[in-house]
């Protein structure tokens, strides 16, 4: 059953989040956040976030008991260093790494209320859908399994891998997920965003930067 909200009933997002898109979904009948490489979402509200991954992955993590919760969207695994650069890059650029994308969303968790002990991961993604010397992919899922395992935040699904991209919705508020294969790609929109974001990244160097292609 949809909710009896209405489009008007948005809301307001988190501080710091102003930029992401936001609509209203009428399929679920609640507003929702659309999330694009290099960004991550947070929310207290009874909203969903979404976004589609490639070779992409996606952690969502909430309070189970709370409902607070976030979504990120990463390319590269981590920055060995710790460095990203001025502050202004760290707000424009460094999202580009899994390590920065998953402490600085776990940490505007706990910011509204959430708890450490109680939190919980899905993960997507991470799908080989382009021609590269590596699979970005797959190094993003170990780095993503590690990243977890090491802050004992408890892995409660997954759907990774395979050579297709996804479209993920995430509802921060009771912990549900849906995941759409996209097994058949008529046009190649994921794949370009994936490129283009690499070639984005490419020009742009960070600080104490480390090459992981």
């Amino acid at each position: 059953m949809l909710s009896a909200r209405q489009p008007q009933d948005l809301g307001s997002p988190l501080r710091g989040f102003e930029h992401v898109k936001r609509y209203w979904d009428k399929t679920h009948g609640c507003a929702a956040a659309k999330i694009l490489p290099g960004e991550y979402y947070v929310t207290v509200r009874d909203e969903l976030i979404t976004t589609v991954l490639g070779s992409c992955v996606a952690a969502c993590i909430r309070d189970r008991r709370l409902g607070v919760g976030g979504m990120n969207h990463f390319m590269l695994p981590l920055s060995e260093t710790g460095q990203w650069g001025s502050e202004v890059e760290s707000c424009c650029v460094a999202t580009r790494y899994g390590n920065y994308a998953m402490e600085h969303m776990i940490n505007e968790i706990l910011k509204h209320g959430g708890q450490r002990r109680n939190l919980e991961a899905k993960v997507f993604g991470g799908g080989l859908v382009m021609r590269q010397i590596s699979d970005i992919g797959r190094t993003n899922i170990e780095f993503v399994h590690e990243y977890l395992e090491t802050e004992g935040i408890p892995l409660v699904s997954e759907d990774v891998g395979e050579r297709f991209p996804r479209k993920v919705i995430f509802f921060p508020r009771s912990g549900r997920a849906l995941v759409k294969r996209i097994r058949e790609l008529h046009n190649d929109t994921v794949i370009r965003r994936e490129r283009a974001y690499q070639q984005e990244l490419a020009h742009k160097p960070v600080e104490g930067e480390v090459e992981l292609f």
